[in-house]
């Protein structure tokens, strides 16, 4: 298989599971599943998708050597991400906008429920193994720290927002190794220079108010479309266009749904405002300290340069924004 990836660039694809992992349902899914929710409205033309990401991971993976089982993990991680990705933990009553954490939870049982076991054993591999996160440290780990996936999505974000260049992109590959399966860059000045590219993602994308008023709305929509019964919980992990094409045949029909839509294609329309507001709204907020080599030892970038520790601990509490629509249809 030949694919032509945005960060990695051309290449070619040989491994059997990985071929026959792609070519499943659950993993052709995503290509149908916005990376960022539903940023459209807010950045036009930066749309990607949880395949693109998916599979990022997978290719980082393979470019620095992991073994197999953590390739095929970090094609699969994102597999169980709902319609409009972290737009799901606004939906439901135990999800949370701090943790953003409904697909994780939700995980294992996606996967055992679906093709991909049976894939998995044909070819031989554990699929209980292939489950347990904490096998695969490269693909996965706690902020503030570096992983796979951490990686692919910066950079891929970066790409789709034009907060770095090519060059850049390749810049933080190049200074990228692993030592004792950790993430370690080479030197400090390219681990600051990642660590402030991850800042500015966060500051301007990933916890910004237009973020979280984003996952607001489309949570709005969804809740509402099944509490009439226009959906069902089993459609949020089918696709995006099956999902408002069902829903929004009962335009014109229904007030509250046709405002719903409305507010989730707008970029505009809300302030923030803790004196009167309508909703309060959480959204994670994400921070990386990475590792790298200093005057031949390993070293945080907090620890070299110490006025990122207190970036670190300031900006890895979540935001809470106070929202107040325009349009005085309280929700």
């Amino acid at each position: 298989m030949e694919y032509e990836d945005k960060v990695y660039g051309q290449v070619k694809i040989n491994d059997p599971v990985i071929l026959d992992l792609i070519n499943s349902q659950e993993i052709q899914r995503l290509k149908e599943i916005d990376q960022a929710g539903y940023y459209e409205p807010y950045c036009p033309g930066t749309k990607h998708t949880r395949f693109e990401h998916s599979m990022g991971v997978y290719l980082l993976l393979q470019k620095f050597g992991a073994p197999i089982e953590e390739q095929v993990a970090g094609l699969l991680h994102d597999v169980s991400h709902s319609v409009f990705s972290h737009a799901i933990d606004y939906v439901f009553a135990d999800g949370s906008g701090k943790k953003q954490n409904h697909q994780d939870k939700y995980f294992k049982e996606y996967v055992l429920n679906s093709s991909l076991p049976a894939i998995l054993k044909t070819h031989s591999f554990d699929v209980d193994y292939i489950l347990e996160e904490s096998n695969f440290p490269l693909k996965e780990t706690e902020l503030p720290d570096l992983c796979a996936d951490r990686i692919d999505y910066s950079l891929r974000d970066s790409a789709a927002y034009k907060t770095a260049s090519p060059d850049e992109r390749k810049s933080i590959l190049e200074n990228l190794t692993i030592h004792d399966k950790k993430w370690v860059f080479k030197n400090f000045n390219a681990a600051y220079s990642y660590a402030k590219l991850f800042k500015k993602l966060n500051g301007d994308y990933y916890a910004d108010i237009s973020t979280a008023v984003m996952y607001r709305r489309v949570a709005d929509y969804l809740r509402y479309a099944m509490e009439k019964q226009y959906i069902s919980k089993s459609d949020l992990y089918t696709t995006e266009r099956e999902v408002i094409d069902k829903i929004n045949k009962n335009l014109g029909e229904d007030g509250k749904l046709d405002l719903f839509w409305k507010r989730m294609n707008s970029s505009s329309g809300f302030e923030n405002n803790p004196d009167d507001y309508n909703v309060e709204i959480h959204c994670k907020s994400r921070f990386v300290d990475p590792l790298c080599w200093h005057e031949g030892v390993i070293k945080r970038v907090s620890e070299i340069k110490p006025d990122w520790k207190d970036l670190v601990k300031q900006e890895s509490v979540p935001k809470t924004y106070f929202v107040k629509f325009s349009d005085n249809f309280l929700r």
